[in-house]
C-alpha cells in the first residue's frame, strides 16, 4: 500500500542515522561501554568499529565463533576481524547414517572455498565447521553406540571430509539430542571420535548444554562426571550459556551470576578452565506480554526498533544485562533483552577471572562495533 498522506505527516521526526564512517580508536576509548546507553547513541556509534586495531585482541583465551550460512553477515566479520578469533566454526555439515556402519557428511555445498582461503590468511586461526546428527533416530544412536566397527567407520568418514577440504577439524553437536539419555555410551562413542581426529592432527570441540538447567536450579543434561571423563580427551567444549528465558518465562538471555554457577558446577576445581568457552549470545529476544510469545532479535531488527521507538534502556545490575520496553500499535508490551557493549564487556571480564575461553553464536547476529571488545 502507498502512504497516506496522514501516514506520510507521522514519520517525519527524522531517524537518527548510523555513521558508516569507521573510528580511529575503540569503543573502550570512545565512552561507550556504559551502563546507561542511550538508544540513538546506540543507533549512530554501531557500525563505527576500530579500523586500526582489528587485528589487536584485548581477550586472550580461545574465542570461537560461530557462523550461518543464512545470515551471511558473519562471513564478513569473521574475514575483518579474523585475527581476534581462534576458532571459526561455519554450521555447514551434517552427518547421516544411511545404513548398517554406512554414514554420509553433507551440506558440504555451503563451504565457500574462496572464503575459506581469506580467512585461512590468518596464521592462528582454525577452521572447524559444526557437524549436527541429522535425522537419527533413537535407534540409529543405539546401533552406533552398540558396536565398535561403527564407531570407527563414523570417525573415518568424518576425518576424511577434514582431509579432503582443508578443515582444522570439527565442532561436534549431538548431546542435547538424546535429552541426557545413553551418558556413558555417549561418553565412549565421543571419547573414540575424539582420539580418531587426534591421530590425524584434528581439532574437536564438543558442544555441551549448561549444566545447571535454567529458571531451575536443578542440574542439566551434562554434568561435573560427563565433564571430567572428556576434559581429557577433547580439545574444547563450546558451552550454551545463554537462552535462559522463553516465552513462557521471558526474562534476560544469559544472567551474569547464572553463567559463572554453570562453570564451576562443571569444574570446581579450576583444573580444565581453557578448554571450556564460555557461550555468549550476539542475538536478543523480543517478548510480548500478550500470549505468551517471543522472537528472537539480531542487530539490524533491534537497530530498527531503536530507531522507531526511541525507547529508554534499563541496566539490570543483578543479571548485567539491558533491556527496554516499547509498545506496538495494537499489539500491546514488548520486552526486549539484547546484548549491549557494557553487557558483553561484563562477561569478558567474568571469563578471564574463571579462566575459561570464549565462543559466540553468532557472528552475523551482532553489532560491528561489538567485536573491538575482544
Amino acid at each position: 500500500a502507498t502512504l497516506s498522506k496522514t501516514d506520510a505527516k507521522k514519520s517525519t521526526p527524522k531517524a537518527p542515522e548510523a555513521k558508516t564512517r569507521l573510528s580511529d580508536s575503540p569503543v573502550q576509548d570512545r565512552g561507550l561501554v556504559v551502563t546507561e546507553p542511550k538508544a540513538k547513541e546506540i543507533v549512530l556509534e554501531h557500525k563505527s568499529y576500530c579500523a586500526k586495531k582489528v587485528k589487536e585482541r584485548h581477550f586472550q583465551g580461545d574465542v570461537l565463533g560461530y557462523i550461518t550460512p543464512w545470515n551471511g553477515h558473519g562471513y564478513d566479520i569473521a574475514k575483518t576481524f579474523g585475527g581476534k578469533f581462534t576458532l571459526i566454526s561455519p554450521v555447514w555439515l551434517q552427518v547421516k547414517r544411511r545404513g548398517r556402519a554406512t554414514f554420509q557428511v553433507t551440506g558440504l555445498h555451503d563451504a565457500d572455498q574462496g572464503w575459506i582461503k581469506d580467512v585461512k590468511k590468518n596464521k592462528n586461526l582454525l577452521l572447524v565447521p559444526r557437524i549436527l546428527f541429522d535425522g537419527w533416530s533413537y535407534q540409529d544412536f543405539e546401533s552406533l553406540f552398540d558396536s565398535e566397527d561403527e564407531i570407527e567407520e563414523l570417525a573415518s568418514a568424518m576425518v576424511q571430509v577434514a582431509q579432503s577440504e582443508k578443515f582444522d577439524g570439527f565442532v561436534i553437536e549431538v548431546w542435547s539430542q538424546l535429552g541426557g539419555q545413553k551418558r556413558t555410551e555417549l561418553v565412549h562413542a565421543i571419547g573414540h571420535l575424539a582420539e580418531a581426529m587426534h591421530d590425524a592432527k584434528l581439532k574437536f570441540v564438543l558442544v555441551i548444554p549448561p549444566s545447571v538447567a535454567p529458571g531451575t536450579n536443578q542440574l542439566g543434561m551434562f554434568g561435573r562426571k560427563e565433564f571430567e571423563q572428556l576434559a581429557p580427551l577433547v580439545d574444547s567444549f563450546s558451552f550454551m550459556t545463554y537462552d535462559y528465558s522463553s516465552p513462557e518465562r521471558p526474562g534476560p538471555n544469559s544472567p551474569l551470576p547464572w553463567v559463572r554457577a554453570c562453570v564451576q558446577t562443571l569444574d570446581p576445581d579450576s583444573r580444565w578452565r581453557s578448554k571450556i568457552l564460555l557461550g555468549l549470545n550476539f542475538y536478543g529476544m523480543d517478548y510480548s506480554a500478550l500470549g505468551a510469545s517471543g522472537e528472537p532479535v539480531l542487530g539490524h531488527r533491534f537497530i530498527e526498533i531503536l530507531t522507531e521507538q526511541k525507547p529508554k534502556i534499563v541496566w539490570e545490575e543483578q543479571i548485567a544485562e539491558h533491556y527496554f520496553e516499547y509498545k506496538k500499535n495494537k499489539g500491546g508490551k514488548h520486552a526486549v533483552f539484547y546484548p549491549t557493549l557494557k553487557s558483553i564487556q561484563l562477561r569478558l571480564e567474568l571469563a578471564k577471572e574463571l579462566g575459561t575461553g570464549i565462543s559466540i553464536w553468532e557472528l552475523g547476529q551482532g553489532l560491528d562495533y561489538f567485536y573491538d571488545l575482544l
